[in-house]
């Protein structure tokens, strides 16, 4: 089974998960800084699945732009996240939960861990496993693998131009 059969079974998989519980639904704009091995700009979207605020789930489509060996590229990526904060009935204990997760693109894997500030900027980190030998531009993408990412609310940004 190759690669995109894998990530396709699984996003089928946990959007029927959430399609069948009683989730609040929010839209998110991702933009942020990715580093693995070589810097690269990101935008996508997100969604967040949230039933309290103690367990928060998103998963997110996003592409990774930048420059490997003088060349300009573009890697879809993917990703899923479980962020955690089990403090209760305090809501400025809130303003930050721990993240796992791990997201893919179609050169490499990575699980991470991190925290979040409101759920609005992200930092992460993990390590990064090369799928089969895929280079991008001949480099090939494994190791360390940091994420700087601010989320933007659709709702904010409606509201802004109301």
């Amino acid at each position: 089974m190759n690669m995109r059969s894998a990530i396709t079974i699984l996003f089928v998989f946990f959007t029927g998960i959430f399609a069948q519980a009683q989730y609040t639904v929010h839209k998110v704009i991702n933009l942020g800084y990715v580093y693995q091995n070589q810097s690269f700009g990101e935008v996508g979207g997100k969604l967040m699945f949230l039933k309290n605020d103690d367990v928060i789930y998103r998963l997110g489509a996003s592409a990774l732009m930048g420059s490997t060996n003088s060349q300009f590229a573009i890697m879809p990526k993917l990703q899923a996240d479980v962020l955690l904060n089990f403090q209760k009935d305090v809501d400025f204990y809130h303003s930050y939960y721990f993240i796992m997760g791990a997201e893919a693109t179609n050169k490499y894997v990575a699980p991470k861990i991190g925290v979040t500030l409101f759920g609005l900027l992200d930092l992460t980190g993990g390590y990064a496993f090369p799928v089969a030998d895929a280079k991008l531009n001949g480099k090939e993408l494994k190791g360390v693998n940091v994420n700087f990412t601010l989320n933007i609310p659709i709702v904010a940004i409606y509201d802004m131009f109301k």
